[in-house]
C-alpha cells in the first residue's frame, strides 16, 4: 500500500519500521512540531521524526490541520490508501477521515471498549486490571469509538509499571497494525462495531491524579496508582504542608502494629504508611519537596518524624 503514517512519541516509532519492513511505501510521515525541552529549551525533534529522517522519509509537521489547505491539497495528492494514527496527538479532521479507501488506522493501546481515551496504558495499570493489550480500529469522528479490527493481549504483572508495558504494547502493536493492513488489502478483516455500553474513559493524566489519599485508598489501590503513573505524573502526598513524593513503595501484607490510615510509623522494616481497610505500605523511597531522595527510614531519622505524624 501506499501510506501516510502519523505519530509522534517512541511508542509510534516500531509501527513505523514494521511498515516499512512489510514493504509498504511510506509516502508522508506527519508529526508533532519540534518542542522546547531541556534546561536551554532547545527544539527537539520527535522520535517519530528522527525514525522517519534515518530511514530517509520525507516529513510534514503542520501546526494546525482541520483548516490547513496546503497540507489538505499534499495528502490529496499523495492519494494514500490508508493513514495509520498511532500517537499522534492531534485530532484527525473528517477530510482526512475520509480521503484513503481504506481509512484512518489507528492502533490502540488497551482493548477497545475499555480505556478511550489519551492515556490508556497508564489507567489500566492505574486501575489494577491484570490484562490489556491493543486494538487496531477505523477512526471515525467520535474518541476511540471506530469499529474494530484486530486485537492484541497482554498479562500485566502484579508488580509492572506503565513505563514496563509501553515498550511492549508498542511492539504488539506494530504486529497488529501490519496484520491490519495485509487483511485489509485481501478483504480478509471485517471492522467490528465496538459495544458502547461497556466503554471506559482513560482521561489525560493531570499533576492531581497523583495524589494518594490513604483515608480511603487501600495500600493496593495506592500501590497499583504508583505503578500507572510513574513516571509522571507520580505519587504524592502532603507532610509538614509540602510535597511527600513516593518514588519507591510496597505493600506491606502484613502489619505486626496497628498502623492508623494517613499515619507514619518507623519500625524495623522500615517507613509504613497507614491506608484504609487496616493496610499499610512499606515506603522504600521518598523525597520531600525541595530536599534530596532517600530511604525511607533515613528520612524518618534525618527529619525526626514524630510517632504517628501525618501525610494528608
Amino acid at each position: 500500500m501506499k501510506l501516510v503514517f502519523c505519530g509522534t512519541p517512541e511508542f509510534a516509532v516500531p509501527s513505523l519500521e514494521a511498515v516499512l519492513a512489510a514493504g509498504h511505501e511510506v509516502a508522508l510521515v506527519v508529526t508533532q512540531p519540534d518542542k522546547p525541552a531541556g534546561r536551554g529549551m532547545d527544539l527537539r525533534a520527535s522520535a517519530v521524526k528522527k525514525a522517519a529522517l534515518a530511514a530517509g522519509l520525507p516529513v510534514d509537521q503542520p501546526a494546525t490541520i482541520r483548516r490547513n489547505e496546503e497540507f489538505r491539497a499534499k495528502l490529496e495528492e499523495l492519494k494514500p490508501d490508508a493513514i495509520c494514527v498511532v500517537a499522534f496527538g492531534k485530532l484527525i479532521p473528517d477530510w482526512m477521515l475520509a480521503l484513503p479507501r481504506f481509512g484512518n488506522i489507528n492502533v490502540h493501546g488497551s482493548l477497545l471498549p475499555k480505556y478511550r481515551g489519551a492515556a490508556p496504558v497508564q489507567w489500566a495499570v492505574a486501575n489494577g486490571e491484570t490484562e490489556t493489550g491493543v486494538t487496531t480500529m477505523r477512526l471515525d469522528a467520535g474518541l476511540d469509538t471506530g469499529d474494530t479490527l484486530v486485537e492484541r493481549r497482554l498479562p500485566i504483572a502484579p508488580d509492572a509499571t506503565s513505563v514496563d508495558i509501553f515498550p511492549q504494547l508498542a511492539t504488539i502493536g506494530a504486529q497488529a497494525l501490519v496484520e491490519t493492513l495485509a487483511g485489509l488489502q485481501e478483504g480478509s478483516i471485517s471492522p467490528s462495531p465496538q459495544d458502547h455500553s461497556q466503554a471506559t474513559l482513560a482521561p489525560i493524566l493531570t499533576r492531581d491524579d497523583a495524589r494518594v489519599s490513604p483515608e480511603s485508598q487501600t495500600a493496593q489501590q495506592i500501590y497499583n496508582r504508583w505503578r500507572g503513573f510513574s513516571p509522571w505524573p507520580g505519587s504524592f502526598a502532603s507532610l509538614r504542608g509540602k510535597r511527600f513524593i513516593f518514588h519507591r513503595l510496597s505493600v506491606k501484607p502484613h502489619v505486626e502494629q496497628e498502623v492508623l490510615p494517613g499515619a507514619l510509623t518507623l519500625t524495623d522494616e522500615g517507613l509504613l504508611l497507614g491506608a484504609s481497610q487496616g493496610s499499610a505500605l512499606l515506603l522504600e523511597e521518598v523525597q520531600l519537596e525541595g530536599k534530596p531522595r532517600m530511604a525511607g527510614a533515613q528520612f524518618a531519622r534525618d527529619f525526626q518524624l514524630k510517632p504517628g505524624e501525618r501525610v494528608e
